[in-house]
């Protein structure tokens, strides 16, 4: 396993492996067995950077989420966790009531939500502290300050160490920043959205804006963390859903262009030259890249985990890189 600083101060900066493992579907989807499976094989392999949300997963079973939460506070008991393994979830998009979702009903951010939410996670995962704490979705109904406000608060009660942001639109995020900066308060530090090596359309409307979709990583978010190394980038939903390897799996509208077709051929070569999956090359490129980042992955089986845990130690090629750069 390789591993990854984030943060910038000592008191709550981590380090972490380079390959996240999203344990989503853990506790509904995926049974307490074998979920104990993936997450054992996970950190036997080096693994210490483990992902969740305080309103996973409530469409699974019509609840308002946490059954994730639940089952890796089980798992830590079970095993004698410690803070050696690195836990992040997140707040504000879980449903206020059972049956609803975070696009009609969501928590949102204010000031009492975080610290409500984090209280709940903090005893679903029976931690004293939250290595890392993401605003999850964005809250326009609340003024950024009074957000702002509120994660710093659990900071400086050492309730919560680093935090994050995921699904923000840009402009939003250095907002927030740059609030928190000017009031010597700690800010966002740690990003989560979603890309991969294929690029989606950028002219689609979101299901939260009709200026499209916050939580995909375009020109701006790549432009802001060359500007500001010291943020660190975790990427979700990094394969596809199995897109590269079933590219029927691919949304027709969102990956329906020229584009698609060339990068797809590119990958493939590239991971015959590599004598690697195709899925081991997107991984490479991501977590090597000039902009580093840190695949969020899924597994529903340890077999399946084990080819992510393989594209840790795959190195491309300057050439490699090149050739997939230039496609599309």
């Amino acid at each position: 396993m390789k591993y990854r600083t984030i943060g910038t101060d000592p008191k709550t900066s981590r380090e972490v492996s380079v390959l996240s493992l999203g344990a989503m579907h853990f506790g509904t989807a995926t049974d307490e067995a074998t979920s104990f499976a993936i997450l054992d094989r996970y950190t036997e392999a080096g693994g210490t950077f483990i992902d969740t949300s305080g309103n996973y997963a409530f469409w699974a079973n019509g609840t308002q989420g946490g059954e994730s939460e639940e089952l890796l506070g089980r798992w830590r008991r079970s095993r004698g966790v410690g803070d050696e393994i690195v836990i992040a979830t997140k707040v504000g998009a879980r449903p206020l009531a059972p049956g609803t979702s975070f696009i009609d009903n969501a928590e949102g951010l204010s000031a009492r939500v975080i610290r409500e939410s984090a209280e709940r996670s903090l005893s679903r995962l029976g931690l004293s502290r939250l290595d890392v704490l993401y605003a999850h979705i964005e809250d326009p109904a609340v003024p950024l300050e009074e957000t702002v406000e509120g994660f710093a608060a659990l900071v400086a009660e050492g309730t919560v160490g680093l935090l994050g942001v995921s699904n923000h639109w840009a402009w939003r995020v250095e907002r927030a920043r740059g609030l928190a900066a000017a009031a010597g308060l700690p800010g966002y530090e740690v990003l989560q959205y979603q890309h991969s090596y294929l690029r989606p359309r950028t002219d689609l409307p979101g299901v939260l804006s009709p200026d499209g979709m916050q939580g995909v990583v375009g020109g701006d978010l790549l432009s802001y963390l060359r500007a500001e190394p010291e943020l660190s980038m975790v990427v979700y939903s990094p394969l596809l859903k199995g897109g590269y390897v079933y590219p029927d799996r691919l949304d027709a509208l969102e990956y329906g262009h020229p584009g698609t077709p060339a990068r797809l051929a590119a990958l493939r070569e590239v991971a015959k030259d590599a004598d690697a999956t195709v899925n081991q090359v997107v991984l490479a490129w991501l977590i090597g890249g000039e902009v580093p980042m840190i695949p969020l992955v899924g597994a529903s089986s340890a077999a399946q985990l084990d080819e992510s845990l393989a594209a840790v130690d795959l190195e491309l090629t300057a050439e490699q890189r090149a050739r997939l750069d230039a496609a599309g």
